[in-house]
């Protein structure tokens, strides 16, 4: 509302000079004290610009561009793998594995709240006072500098003209103060006053999130461990951990991981430290009473959620919940998110299988647990890492790895010879001898393939292998095979052995195949009925040479003879068609490769189908006939073979049978600065609206009698705003339009 000023006022000079003669260039202080105020005022106008704040965000917005692109607190093994020793220790001491908890992460955070709040606090009494100033001291003559500006007339006098236009600014949500003059009246008027509010409340928004986030963080868990003497636990074994690695229940903040399986109770999270992990007690127990997990028609999950009781340590209240993803519950301020779930420890039934012999024997592991095996240097530990019930894969479309699609479909025929591998590249190099279980293809049909394990053995040097047994056998390219997966590290993907299936959907015929293949007795059985088979019954030299080149065919590719020069040497092969490769290029003419290739491949072929034979006679079961079932078993089964003298341990674990247990891991946080970030978000919001959606407009109007004309008002109008729009002018013209009755 427009309050008509009553007493007079001058007008402002327009310059106004310096009281005092001028005394040039200032002399520097020589006091310490006053060098020191100096150095403290130019530190804080350095902090307090926007400038300094400005580049601390472009900092910390790069760093976490950094944090993001690299995971964070992952193993330093994945780290090494993946950049290198050297790097991975660099960027180790560089804190970028732990981005957001480095301490100079931290140290920007807190120096670009104490700039902002600088900001903040230096610049909101010049805009507070700007609120309350409209202006309307400025000259009358001053308005002719403006770009928009305007001259008419209001056919009434000074008193009712000002009445008039006191209204009118009302009305329009204009706020106005006038001046009297000794010549006229000064009129100022604003509109859109509320843009400067954007200006404190987007800066007052980045103090707080910024707070938020510190309190939110490992820094108040650094100082309570410090206030408290405790210390990070640097281990593996979590049940050694000392009371100096546990945290009290009225830790101020915290975020950790609460892991509880089913039909069990957890009071206690895991907090994760840059260089090791701490316990944080909770005030109640955890109970999970049932995890569920809800599928698609494609296998893929839909819904994890938990059934809960938690029990309260101090009064033996109990709550039953639900938790579930992005509906957490929260207790005694303390909030649980259902983070991920994992095994709790279920029951396997298995069978060892020995490659080599017939030895086997049934086991029973428990998923975290372990089995020592073996003596002195050969011994062991069998780890059972983890049950996977749930498989789905990409069965549309799939594509074999390099030995299959060099197999392909053999010559067909009624003859043992009938079921070989002729377009097998003998001389070419087999590089990947073991490939992915299901290869992508074009066509997507997704399907779940059942239960899988995954087992770890580790030797007595501490190296580990991983292996992941698929449970059923999976029909890729038309062939039921089992997949043995196998890899060196977590960072690779597992490598796959194909083993087919036989008529009874088990891999007892190829694996008594495996077996009479590593036997010499077998192998010279088998050459024999091979050399007798093929060769003619009345020429026995020729019967004699070709039973040798078969045992010899044979024991080169189950890897039990080296080759004749330099042996054994670096690079050498160990069995399997890249035995044979070997063989052809070392002691075969380039030019004759191909056809002595196709022969050797003939006499494997057939006298693998002899092996076959009589492993199927020495278990009992029928005489396998040449066919096309036959052929395509023979097929995988040879290529199987070749990629078995690679797979690295001696022995198959087959799962038998299991009871699944499955484990929650809930996210546990006591987060004091949440409300701080909400209050900064929303303030945020408020500003950065404020800021590019409110225009400040100054209006100022001045009223005179008009010269020469009876009862009537001169009116000089001026316009200006913080954003200079399009439609500034039609606003201003729409102005005049409304409030001059004629314009000059």
């Amino acid at each position: 509302m427009m309050a008509p000023m009553t007493e007079k006022s001058s007008v402002p000079p327009a310059d106004s000079a310096l009281a005092g003669p001028s005394a040039g260039p200032s002399a520097a202080p020589s006091h310490p004290a006053s060098r020191g105020r100096v150095a403290l005022a130019d530190a804080m106008e350095l902090l307090a610009s926007m400038r300094f704040a400005i580049s601390l965000l472009v900092v910390i917005c790069i760093t976490a561009v950094i944090g993001t692109v690299v995971k964070q607190n992952e193993p330093l093994n994945n780290y090494v793998n993946q950049f290198g020793p050297f790097w991975a220790e660099l960027f180790g001491r560089m804190s970028l594995y732990t981005v957001y908890s480095a301490w100079w992460f931290l140290l920007m955070m807190a120096f670009l709240v104490v700039s902002t709040s600088l900001c903040v606090a230096r610049h909101t009494p010049k805009i507070l006072r700007d609120f309350r100033n409209y202006k309307e001291s400025v000259r009358e003559q001053s308005l002719q500098a403006f770009r928009l500006k305007g001259l008419g007339y209001l056919h009434m006098g000074p008193e009712a003209s000002l009445q008039q236009l006191n209204n009118w600014l009302s009305a329009h949500g204009w706020r106005a103060r006038a001046q009297v003059r000794n010549t006229g009246v000064m009129i100022g008027a604003k509109k859109g006053a509320a843009h400067k509010v954007g200006y404190l409340a987007a800066h007052s928004a980045i103090v707080l999130i910024c707070l938020g986030g510190l309190f939110d963080g490992d820094l108040l868990v650094r100082v309570v461990m410090w206030a408290q003497g405790k210390s990070i636990y640097q281990g593996s074994d979590l049940n050694l951990m000392a009371p100096e690695n546990r945290l009290g229940p009225g830790n101020p903040s915290f975020r950790g991981n609460l892991f509880v399986p089913e039909g069990n109770r957890s009071a206690a999270a895991l907090l994760n430290m840059p260089t090791g992990v701490v316990l944080q007690e909770l005030p109640f127990e955890v109970e999970l009473k049932k995890f569920k997990v809800e599928y698609y028609e494609t296998g893929m999950p839909k819904l994890f959620a938990s059934d809960i009781v938690i029990h309260d340590r101090d009064t033996g209240a109990t709550l039953a919940a639900t938790v579930k993803v992005n509906e957490p519950v929260t207790y005694r301020g303390l909030t649980l998110y259902q983070s991920s779930f994992e095994d709790g420890g279920s029951e396997l039934q298995l069978r060892m299988r020995n490659l080599s012999g017939n030895d086997e024997v049934d086991l029973t592991g428990k998923i975290g647990g372990a089995i020592q095996m073996g003596q002195g240097d050969a011994k062991s530990t069998l780890e059972f890492s983890d049950l996977r019930v749930i498989n789905v894969e990409n069965l549309g479309g799939a594509a074999g790895g390099e030995a299959a699609e060099a197999a392909g479909a053999g010559a067909g025929g009624a003859s043992a010879a009938a079921t070989d591998v002729r377009r097998v590249d003998l001389v070419g190099r087999l590089e990947q001898h073991l490939g992915a279980g299901v290869s992508v293809g074009a066509k997507k049909s997704l399907r779940n393939v059942g239960p899988s394990f995954s087992y770890k053995i580790r030797d007595a040097s501490g190296q580990a292998r991983e292996y992941n047994n698929y449970m059923l056998p999976l029909e890729l390219e038309g062939q039921r095979v089992f997949l043995l997966g196998v890899r060196e590290s977590p960072s690779e993907g597992f490598r796959y052995l194909r083993v087919p299936v036989d008529a009874q959907d088990s891999m007892d015929a190829w694996l008594s195949m495996r077996r009479a293949l590593a036997d010499p007795a077998q192998r010279s059985r088998a050459a024999r009925r091979y050399a007798e088979a093929a060769a003619p019954s009345d020429n026995a030299r020729t019967r004699e040479q070709l039973e040798a080149t078969s045992l010899r065919v044979l024991t080169l590719f189950a890897g039990a003879e080296g080759l004749q020069v330099n042996t054994p040497q670096q690079g050498a092969s160990i069995g399997g068609l890249p035995a044979l490769s070997d063989f052809v290029e070392k002691e075969v003419p380039q030019a004759e490769r191909p056809r002595v290739s196709e022969v050797l491949l003939r006499i494997l072929n057939g006298s693998l189908f002899e092996l076959y034979k009589q492993a199927q006679q020495q278990q009992g079961q029928p005489v396998p006939e040449p066919g096309p079932k036959t052929q395509a078993f023979m097929t995988q089964a040879v290529l199987s073979l070749s990629d078995a003298m690679f797979y690295p341990s001696p022995m198959v674990l087959q799962l038998k049978d299991f009871k699944q247990v499955q484990a929650s891991v809930f996210q546990v946080t006591r987060a004091p600065g949440r409300t701080l970030v909400y209050a900064g978000a929303v303030l945020l919001i408020i500003g950065v609206f404020a800021m590019l959606y409110i225009r400040e407009r100054r209006l100022w109007i001045w009223l005179e009698s008009a010269p020469g004309r009876s009862e009537q008002t001169r009116v000089r109008m001026a316009m200006s705003s913080n954003r200079d729009t399009p439609d500034l002018p039609t606003e201003f013209e729409a102005l005049k339009r409304q409030l001059l009755h004629e314009e000059a």
